[in-house]
């Protein structure tokens, strides 16, 4: 399982030098973001940007969990009725369209959100920091907490699980 860790930096140059370190190290490119201010941005290679500025993901994710289990359940009551006549596969298809509409309404919802990096640390970014973003597995966690710290950043207090991150 991958854990999400966040450092900090004053400079957009010492976080890129990070990001080469943290990639000698044995990151993969996707497990790895820069978030700055948006008058930043431009300056930042493309490949480097937080990839999900927003909580979609997440928010799509937890969406199509809960539709699906309450499709699940008004699938089964629905079979309990006997005059509807609905046998099982119609309970799977009351599932799948639950999962399927809750999805889509959660990551709507989710779309307009900030994840929540940047809306825990919004204004240690607005200050001017730039926060380095890490998905490592945890037993790596360690050593990249140590050669991140030697390299100057600061680690944040704050860990979650990267897949619903």
């Amino acid at each position: 399982m991958k854990i999400r860790h966040v450092y900090a930096t004053r400079s957009l140059a010492d976080g890129v030098r990070c990001v080469q370190a943290a990639r000698q190290l044995g990151a993969e490119d996707r497990d790895i973001g820069l978030i700055t201010r948006s008058e930043s941005l431009d300056k930042l290679p493309a490949e480097l940007k937080e990839s999900s500025p927003t909580d979609i993901r997440p928010a799509m994710a937890r969406g199509t969990l809960g539709g699906g289990a309450m499709g699940l359940v008004a699938g089964l009551a629905a079979m309990a009725v006997p005059g509807l006549g609905l046998t099982i596969v119609g309970a799977g298809l009351i599932t799948l369209l639950g999962a399927t509409v809750g999805g889509w309404s959660a990551a709507l919802a989710g779309a307009g959100v900030p994840n929540e990096v940047h809306r825990r640390f919004e204004q240690r970014i607005e200050q001017g920091e730039v926060l380095l973003v890490l998905d490592m597995d945890e037993d790596r966690s360690q050593e990249f907490d140590q050669a991140m710290e030697g390299l100057g950043l600061e680690h944040i207090d704050y860990e979650a699980n990267a897949s619903l991150a």
